[in-house]
């Protein structure tokens, strides 16, 4: 309840002349602000602003009063002050909100402001969402409206909810294509791969984060960092060519070798077995969300590495025994045996197991493993060709990398 001093000053304004009612309610406003703000000086200010939405203050005139008043709002520092007395004014507002929509729209952005100021991003979507953006009094602009959905997922997102994010970045989606501001048009793209993250669609995750580090109006640094996140969820998708296409694109980046995970995007785009070590000090870099368990038990970092390990080892060998792939993955046999079925099932891996031999091959072995040894041995000729031919050529590439950067060198060693 407002103090007795502050209801007879708003009686006496109430029965003031026109002419001096808007000067006699801003000297009560600045009088309130200037005694105190704190906790005590909420009543008033909600008795305030009763009075001023009054029958005995014109509609013009209250409007001009409650612009004021929303700007001092804006101004108070303690949050706690500006979360009592927005939530409170709206409820004072809500009878004739049809005739004050934009200063409704304006202390919500505050007590928004203020809740996220003090981390409760629930509250803070939940007073978003009530901002009337289809008006028949005000025309709100596609720009605003994607904001406002944006800032809504964004809060979600903080406080992991994405199926709530999802709901409203689907409306903020419906009009993408119209939105010319750029800061919401980033937003919009970062909040998408935030949600394909959190629901573990890796691959779609680390294509939008990879568009947003492309995008030149952004800092350099926030830059890098989404290419830092866009390899960090392409590393946890699951392998097979959609992964390597996109590891390749990432590994020649001329970028990728600024950010801390290039170490390991090196080793498995070369289809190189990862260590434990390696496994380990990736997976303190991870959210909390991309360190879930899967069905199985393990994580999703501890099915990828798995998995590509397995690719690895296809590339080494034309075929191994099941308990020795097992041993080399750090599992046991049989799942090193339903991980590899699991992939040659899904087109990930190409092979057979042969399971009375306890044998997998790979690549050409798993078509001609069994029963062709000639042309086994015919293609695995040709395997080794390639790689002479590789070898040969990566030495060709050095030399005249040498030749190039130390032309005295190669002349005094190398021509004979």
């Amino acid at each position: 309840m407002a103090s007795s001093n502050v209801t007879q000053k708003l009686h006496a304004l109430e029965a003031a002349p026109p002419q001096s009612k808007v000067a006699g309610y801003t000297e009560l406003l600045d009088s309130l602000l200037a005694a105190a703000q704190d906790t005590k000086i909420i009543p008033d200010l909600v008795a305030y602003c009763q009075a001023i939405i009054g029958e005995s203050v014109g509609i013009v005139t209250s409007r001009n009063l409650l612009n004021n008043f929303v700007d001092k709002l804006r101004n108070i520092s303690d949050t706690e002050v500006r979360i009592g007395i927005g939530s409170q004014v709206l409820d004072v507002i809500a009878p004739k909100v049809v005739s004050f929509e934009e200063q409704d729209t304006a202390i919500k952005l505050i007590l928004a402001d203020a809740y996220e100021a003090d981390e409760d991003f629930t509250s803070s979507a939940k007073v978003l969402q009530t901002i009337t953006l289809d008006s028949s009094q005000r025309s709100v602009s596609d720009n605003d409206k994607a904001a406002t959905w944006i800032r809504i997922v964004r809060c979600y997102l903080e406080e992991d909810d994405p199926t709530s994010a999802l709901t409203y970045l689907n409306r903020a989606k419906n009009i993408y294509h119209d939105v010319t501001d750029q800061t919401t048009r980033l937003q919009f793209q970062l909040s998408q791969a935030r949600i394909s993250d959190s629901q573990r669609s890796f691959l779609d995750a680390s294509r939008t984060y990879y568009n947003v580090s492309q995008e030149t109006v952004i800092d350099e640094d926030d830059r890098l960092q989404a290419l830092s996140a866009a390899v960090r969820c392409a590393i946890l998708a699951p392998a097979g060519p959609q992964r390597a296409q996109q590891l390749s694109r990432f590994f020649r980046d001329e970028r990728a070798t600024q950010i801390e995970e290039y170490g390991i995007l090196e080793k498995i785009f070369l289809d190189r077995v990862l260590s434990p070590g390696e496994v380990k000090a990736f997976a303190e870099k991870l959210q909390p969300h991309q360190k879930a368990l899967t069905s199985d038990g393990s994580t999703v970092l501890d099915k990828a590495v798995l998995e590509h390990n397995l690719l690895a080892a296809s590339r080494l060998y034309m075929n191994i025994g099941t308990t020795q792939l097992g041993e080399m993955l750090g599992v046991d046999a049989e799942k090193a045996e339903v991980y590899a079925a699991q992939m040659i099932e899904q087109g990930r891996l190409s092979g057979y197991i042969d399971q009375i031999d306890g044998l997998i091959y790979f690549g050409g072995a798993a078509q001609q493993g069994r029963t062709n040894g000639a042309v086994a041995g015919s293609q695995e000729s040709r395997m080794w060709d390639d790689n002479v031919k590789n070898l040969a050529e990566e030495v060709e590439r050095v030399t005249t990398m040498i030749q190039t950067e130390y032309p005295d060198f190669y002349a005094a060693n190398m021509v004979h």
